[in-house]
């Protein structure tokens, strides 16, 4: 077999192969390369990547295609793929049918100081007037990023040849524009990959987990609310069937976009190629949305695969990895925050917020964040979005008496925004009443009282950022919460056509990049400036977003046990240091349930730390509790924001055990939590993955992080000595292969171990 029979990127055990299918008009075998295979890297090099030709080669059953047919790197008809097209899109209703041809293939490489990215480049024409170029970049770590460019590169024959059909009609085709329909990612699954993992939710439910078999048609889930969605998939897995977080071979998609956006697994009768199935995804467009002139090019969001043979855990350490090895990656340790919001709502009296400064620094808090209400007519939700000035009724000193004392007590000062949207009741809505974005027939349903401000109106944008940007300017503000509380609906703005008809035109494309370049112009202006993206809590979680931001409110309810499940999923693609996690009240806010400090502070851990709540009611044991937590924040979070996610197959739900390890396998924090009772009395050893089992640890309970109510009147000896500042000392093999029997814990309970190496 010749030794370019394929052509192979491999990086940290992932290996995607295809076969070039390079020739031009009129060869029946010419078109893009087609995949062989992607996810574990095979044993024998080039020579049995190579092998995949023959032995992968399908049989052809009666009442099919005559021969076999290709799954290409962006499959289509004319390949004999009957599924969901990688690419449709037409000129006024023709060139609907794309042939590609003259493709070429080639891998080039870069490096990193993580290591090389090997991307695979294709590039292709259509003989409708057509040009394309894939690049399939794989990290170091196994990730791989896809991104696609399609161009208008219609001739002036072709232009001609549709003018022409077109003259019967009543339109007039003028330059030939190409509408984009859909430009998708595709990659195939094996046959082994029969089970369905996604992720749905709702405010303050986000990120909540349901499985299915993969049967026979499409898997879809597709988001049109204009920004990513509380009930957005997240990652898209499929895998064998039974898969868990630390078992199983898994496939898993990403799309890194904050606008309308798909996931989707399909398996047909006649397969995929040489495979079973498709996994993928994209932006979704609104008909008309990207419309090509002659020579306009539309490159989509990067698609992100993922694959391993070794669980969730597995997915999750190589994204985790790969983003935080991204140049714009948080380098300094994140400072525990206080957002003022829980503890204040709307009033915003200075004697009550410079207590808080003062409470939140003795408690040992870095970061002072003011929340809502303090710019315009805002006294409420129903007015004053928009007005990004600084209210003098409330602060006729404007802010510098609080950002002078906040910054005299050594700690980072941080504001709320929320740029994109606006009330009606506003000074800015009154002024230019044509920068909300809305059709002709009038404003959309309101939500939470907001319209969208349209930030593809330069002048709305140019205010927008020159008004955030001098308060940043002028305050040295270090920090901005960046909120976004609404979905999108008729999210359209009036146009004019060529002709000259007046039309709705959908906008959440133009609306998303609008935004993010508002995100990257105030960064460049401001380079120290850090940014969370909050959308009404995780709305808005997603990679394209994180390109720009430092982190995201992963949720608005502070409720620890309702955390405990959003935060374990979240942590699926978003890695601790990126997930904001705060303390709330004894009272949660939005559930109104009441959860003890100790467990409050055990799931705050899991992420960014910090706290939402009016510390200045807080008693003398509930401030000396806090000083303790901010202090082992302080201690754990380069080991926490670092090290390797690892989360327990447990047989009994109501249990989870999530823990981070080292990269060198020496240190490692586990908690275990009991979130609800179970019908069994005592839960039975908890192995703890990750460790090394040649090693012996030192294993103690951290009581900084609370110390749970148990339900039992004789505790383990292993416990007590855990308590103890010399801890117990156990054999990795022990910890790892069998466990320590967990004491019985009340509901809402739970604890931290802290395990180190002592050889």
């Amino acid at each position: 077999m010749s030794p370019s029979a394929t052509v192979v990127v491999e990086s940290a055990g992932t290996a995607l192969v295809v076969r070039p299918r390079p020739g031009g008009e009129g060869d029946a075998d010419a078109g893009l390369p087609e995949v062989l295979h992607w996810g574990a890297s095979l044993a024998g090099g080039a020579a049995a990547y190579d092998a995949l030709v023959l032995a992968t080669e399908q049989p052809m059953p009666p009442s099919s295609l005559d021969t076999p047919w290709p799954l290409t790197l962006l499959p289509g008809e004319s390949d004999g793929w009957q599924g969901t097209p990688g690419w449709a899109g037409h000129r006024d209703g023709g060139a609907a049918a794309v042939r590609w041809v003259d493709a070429t293939c080639e891998v080039e490489t870069e490096g990193a100081p993580h290591g090389e990215t090997r991307t695979l480049v294709t590039r292709a024409r259509s003989t409708s007037g057509l040009t394309l170029e894939l690049r399939h970049a794989l990290d170091p770590f196994g990730v791989l990023r896809v991104h696609a460019t399609v161009t208008n590169a219609v001739t002036n024959a072709v232009t001609n040849a549709v003018t022409e059909a077109a003259a019967d009609t009543d339109t007039t085709v003028e330059g030939a524009p190409l509408d984009v329909a859909a430009l998708r990612a595709l990659l195939p699954l094996p046959p082994r990959a029969d089970e369905v993992l996604d992720l749905t939710g709702r405010w303050c439910r986000e990120r909540s987990p349901q499985r299915s078999r993969l049967d026979h048609g499409t898997h879809l889930r597709a988001s049109r609310r204009g920004r990513t969605g509380h009930d957005a998939t997240l990652l898209l897995v499929a895998g064998e069937q039974g898969f868990g977080f630390r078992r199983g071979e898994v496939w898993a998609v990403h799309t890194a976009w904050s606008g309308n956006h798909e996931h989707l697994v399909e398996s047909l009768p006649e397969g995929a190629g040489r495979l079973s199935a498709v996994l993928g995804g994209g932006e979704l467009l609104a008909p008309g949305e990207v419309r090509l002139a002659p020579g306009e090019s539309y490159t989509t969001p990067a698609v992100v695969f993922v694959h391993a043979t070794d669980g969730l855990d597995g997915l999750s350490r190589r994204l985790h990895r790969s983003l935080r090895a991204r140049p714009g990656h948080p380098a300094s340790e994140r400072p525990t925050v206080l957002n003022t919001w829980e503890a204040v709502y709307f009033e915003t009296d200075l004697a009550h917020l410079t207590a808080l400064a003062d409470t939140a620094k003795r408690i040992g808090v870095e970061r002072y964040v003011l929340d809502d209400g303090w710019f315009g007519g805002r006294r409420h939700d129903r007015a004053g979005l928009g007005d990004w000035v600084v209210s003098r009724d409330v602060w006729p000193e404007g802010l510098r008496p609080l950002v002078d004392h906040v910054k005299g007590l050594g700690l980072q000062f941080g504001l709320w925004f929320e740029p994109e949207m606006v009330n009606a009741d506003s000074d800015l809505v009154r002024v230019h009443p044509e920068w909300v974005l809305r059709p002709a027939d009038g404003d959309p349903r309101t939500w939470r009282y907001q319209q969208l401000l349209d930030l593809t109106d330069e002048g709305a944008f140019g205010q927008l950022l020159e008004r955030v940007s001098a308060l940043v300017a002028e305050y040295g503000i270090d920090y901005i919460k960046w909120d976004h509380n609404r979905d999108l609906l008729e999210a359209v703005h009036t146009t004019s056509t060529p002709w000259g008809r007046r039309v709705d035109a959908p906008a959440v494309h133009a609306h998303t990049l609008a935004a993010y370049r508002l995100l990257d112009e105030l960064r460049d202006r401001h380079p120290a400036l850090e940014i969370e993206s909050c959308s009404s809590g995780g709305a808005r979680v997603d990679l394209g977003v994180l390109e720009r931001t430092d982190r995201i409110w992963t949720s608005d309810c502070n409720d620890a046990l309702e955390r405990a499940s959003i935060q374990r999923w979240t942590s699926l693609l978003v890695p601790a240091e990126l997930m904001g996690s705060h303390v709330g009240g004894p009272v949660a806010h939005t559930t109104h349930r009441a959860v003890d400090l100790g467990f409050r502070l055990l799931m705050a851990l899991q992420g960014h730390a910090g706290l939402e709540w009016d510390i200045t009611t807080c008693d003398d044991d509930e401030l000396a509790a806090l000083t303790a937590w901010t202090g082992l924040v302080r201690e754990l979070r380069g080991l926490l924001h670092s090290g390797d996610l690892v989360r327990a197959d447990l047989p009994d739900d109501a249990l989870q055990l999530t823990g981070t390890v080292s990269p060198e396998r020496d240190r490692a924090v586990f908690t275990v939590a009991r979130l609800v009772s179970s019908a069994s009395t005592r839960p039975g050893p908890l192995p703890l993955p990750g460790l090394d089992p040649e090693r012996t640890y030192v294993v103690r309970v951290r009581p900084e992080a609370g110390l749970p109510a148990l339900v039992e009147h004789r505790p383990s000896p292993w416990w007590e000595a855990a308590l103890t500042d010399a801890g117990v000392r156990v054999p990795g093999s022990v910890l790892g292969g069998v466990g320590l029997h967990a004491p019985v814990l009340a509901p809402a309970q739970g604890y931290l171990l802290d395990v180190r190496a002592v050889d």
